[in-house]
């Protein structure tokens, strides 16, 4: 049990925490647990990362939320698993089947010609139902968010290996506003064989790489006194 100078010195940590968020987590849960566990006055983030997904989840501690707008604007790179010949209305593993083209999975050669038109500026309209995971939920819900108007994206790098099975790895980099489940669902419509996010991580938010991020659970178990050396500095972060 952190003592009570402990306490109130992290009450004047200024800072940028790089969380490593475990999948199935909603990132409002980590929010809420650091803030409470280390009795922090303000912690904000620089960009909401989905349940379903791992990866960077940048915290911001005290006068670090001064800088939020310039974390959120920064690009993102991510990795994951694509799911070829099932469509669903989440665009995710996690919603409701439907019907796919019913194309086969896609050789290399039909695959790569395909990802040339995924890359550079691309118009992506979101799909009006969500997979959410609210905080203590067991599993996930399907929400209707209603009708969505195409918005503009920037792909700098989309590489994805050969399917195995119907399934295939993948690495991205875009833009902030980048919809990665429209990204694949929308790839396996131009395939005609459908297909759906299957795994998902962000493994960089502008500067920040989640090599240098600390598991959620490592800082959990972390008592106060130690907390501070996981947090970044402004100086250094934003050098």
């Amino acid at each position: 049990m952190a003592n009570l100078i402990q306490l109130r010195m992290l009450e004047n940590l200024d800072g940028f925490l790089l969380v490593d968020k475990p999948a199935g987590l909603a990132f409002s849960s980590v929010v809420k647990a650091v803030k409470r566990k280390f009795n922090l006055v303000k912690v904000g983030h620089g960009g909401s990362l989905d349940a379903m997904a791992s990866g960077l989840f940048v915290l911001l501690v005290g006068d670090a939320n001064k800088f939020a707008g310039e974390v959120m604007g920064a690009d993102r790179s991510w990795a994951g698993e694509i799911r070829f010949g099932k469509k669903t209305d989440t665009h995710d593993a996690f919603g409701r089947d439907v019907p796919a083209p019913g194309g086969p999975i896609p050789d290399p050669e039909s695959l790569n010609k395909a990802l040339d038109e995924f890359r550079g500026d691309i118009f992506q309209t979101e799909s009006r139902f969500c997979s959410i995971r609210k905080e203590g939920s067991a599993g996930y819900e399907i929400a209707d968010t209603g009708e969505h108007k195409p918005f503009l994206s920037h792909i700098y790098r989309f590489e994805v290996s050969a399917p195995d099975g119907g399934m295939s790895v993948f690495s991205l980099k875009g833009t902030k506003n980048l919809l990665v489940r429209t990204l694949v669902n929308d790839l396996g419509d131009a395939l005609g064989c459908g297909a759906c996010l299957a795994g998902l991580r962000r493994t960089a938010v502008g500067k920040f790489d989640v090599s240098d991020a600390v598991p959620f659970v490592k800082i959990l178990e972390t008592e106060a006194s130690s907390f501070a050396s996981f947090v970044l500095p402004l100086s250094k972060a934003l050098a």
